[in-house]
């Protein structure tokens, strides 16, 4: 279980949140690392898991001209993805990845280990939206891992939970 799990429920629970979360290459990782706590029921709203193209757009609302001109690891669609799932779900945050995990599918311009990272957040009526390209090292499960635990500690530092 990723580090960030205790303490990004503990904070949700405290401020009467509720989260969703948007995956590509982390494959449900970060929704299992968010339930794998007793009592996530109070907190956790919906997982996506849109590795598909085509989940993205039908699930999230992804425009597929967005995937096409942009690819689905880039920081056009993780924002996308996050913001779908915000829309669709009703949390109040929801976190999206989108990456090549390897080990093959990478190029020169998106090596194995490039992982977008997005958040989204509803707070005082308005949305906020931001997001992080990553460069992680290692095989197919530690990009994966590292992309879950970046995603959770991020989401601590939004300003909603402080």
């Amino acid at each position: 279980m990723s580090q960030y799990a205790k303490p990004l429920a503990q904070a949700l629970l405290s401020q009467k949140l509720r989260i969703s979360s948007a995956e590509s290459c982390t494959g449900g990782g970060i929704a299992s690392a968010l339930t794998d706590i007793a009592g996530s029921s109070s907190y956790f709203e919906y997982g996506f898991v849109t590795y598909a193209n085509e989940a993205k757009s039908q699930l999230l609302g992804v425009p597929a001209e967005l995937i096409e001109q942009h690819g689905a690891v880039s920081q056009e669609v993780v924002e996308a993805m996050a913001l779908g799932a915000l829309k669709a779900s009703k949390a109040d945050i929801a976190l999206s990845s989108s990456g090549i995990a390897g080990p093959g599918g990478g190029s020169a311009e998106k090596p194995v280990g490039t992982v977008w990272l997005a958040w989204a957040w509803s707070e005082g009526g308005l949305i906020h939206c931001r997001s992080e390209c990553c460069l992680f090292s290692g095989d197919r499960v530690a990009v994966r891992d590292q992309a879950i635990d970046k995603s959770l500690q991020q989401a601590l530092g939004l300003s909603l939970l402080a």
